[in-house]
């Protein structure tokens, strides 16, 4: 089963080029041209082991939201269409990431059932030089598209960098797991036999 997937998505704010292996070894060549994202999003293929190449350009003159979101949508998609009806796969999923002082943990349940919970808080306007808003509007729009229900909770933490870190990292890890194949199972892993398949409204 070939889990992988290429996507080409242009509008008049963004334009992603994007290649992604669920079953990679956690290899990354991304340029969005703005560095701390870039550096998010090979948190995300490393420690999820997926193999990802990400190329955006975007109206970063303007704004980092366009970009950012969009790539949160394609990579989302890209989740969603690689895994297919998501025979077999493991669907529920935990992480826990320790950075330093700071704690966060990941619910995943790839459920076709999208819906987002992020309750992470800094003491800072910006990280990295983006928005801390930003990042949660990355992961809400890599969760409706993904159509996963995902909770990312920084349980403490002080460093603002940590606690961002920390997210993507324990997003990876719980990301990793949830997709991961059991060999044990040979049905779609749902007691109804279907996972969810209402059309979700944006």
């Amino acid at each position: 089963m070939m889990r992988k997937i290429s996507i080409d998505r242009k509008t008049k704010e963004t334009k992603i080029s994007l290649n992604i292996n669920l079953d990679g070894s956690g290899k990354s060549e991304i340029s969005t041209k703005i560095p701390f994202f870039d550096h998010m999003l090979e948190q995300i293929s490393m420690h999820g082991l997926i193999d990802l190449s990400i190329k955006c350009d975007g109206d970063i003159e303007v704004d980092y939201h366009h970009t950012i979101e969009d790539v949160g949508l394609t990579i989302g998609q890209a989740i969603r269409e690689a895994l297919g009806d998501k025979k077999s796969i493991k669907r529920f999923s935990n992480s826990y990431v320790a950075f330093d002082e700071t704690c966060t943990r990941t619910v995943i349940d790839l459920c076709n059932r999208p819906f987002f919970i992020w309750k992470t808080g800094t003491s800072l306007e910006q990280v990295g030089g983006i928005d801390v808003e930003l990042f949660s509007e990355f992961f809400k729009s890599l969760v409706n598209e993904a159509k996963m229900n995902c909770h990312i909770e920084n349980i403490y933490g002080k460093n603002n960098h940590h606690i961002i870190e920390s997210c993507f990292k324990s997003f990876a890890l719980a990301l990793r797991s949830a997709i991961e194949v059991d060999p044990r199972k040979k049905t779609i892993p749902s007691s109804k036999g279907a996972l969810w398949k209402k059309k979700l409204l944006v």
